[in-house]
């Protein structure tokens, strides 16, 4: 019986994973074919080269990254606000944080990597204006709260804050309504 030849999406999959561990130099076709227990003939069927695999990651992650969350939402009802705060938890989700960290530290070293990073982040830093926008009329207000909400978003993740004998979910609520509230907040 012949034997079903690998999946290109497992690849890929493959590939973030190693991306997440170990930044792109991890991504070795030699190692990804041991991980997923087949010989490394099968990847020349879908992919050109390392590159080209590389290339369809950051396709998979920009589609799953950005386009998936932005098309949930869309499915999804809700007031623009809870649409941002949505849209933070599917981003951040801790299936794609690693990856999301990784391409980050790779966006340093690579321009279109960075470059496309960059177009991720003008979606999801609109739709923080978006959400802002509607209870905060002011230009420059708008702009500082969506950059600190897309900050905190992603510092949250680092940061291992002791809030004494604060209820950690009631700071995190208060830090919510300061960066999303209306016009009155100080």
């Amino acid at each position: 019986m012949a034997r079903a030849r690998t999946p290109r999406a497992s690849w890929i999959d493959t590939g973030l994973q190693a991306l997440a561990t170990g930044g792109p130099e991890a991504v070795r076709i030699e190692v990804l074919a041991k991980d997923l227990g087949v010989t490394k003939g099968g990847f020349y069927g879908f992919f050109a080269d390392r590159n080209d695999l590389l290339h369809a990651m950051l396709d998979t992650w920009e589609q799953r990254a950005a386009a998936d969350v932005l098309a949930q939402l869309e499915y999804e009802a809700g007031d623009p606000i809870s649409r941002a705060l949505r849209a933070r938890d599917l981003t951040f989700a801790s299936d794609l944080f690693p990856i999301e960290l990784a391409i980050r530290e790779w966006s340093r070293r690579d321009p279109d990597v960075a470059q496309r990073l960059h177009r991720v982040d003008r979606q999801r830093i609109d739709l923080l204006r978006e959400a802002i926008g509607t209870v905060c009329t002011d230009p420059i207000d708008v702009e500082a709260r969506s950059s600190l909400a897309f900050y905190a978003a992603i510092g949250a993740h680092f940061a291992t804050v002791d809030h004494g004998q604060l209820n950690s979910a009631q700071v995190d609520a208060a830090s919510t309504a300061l960066l999303f509230g209306g016009d009155d907040v100080s």
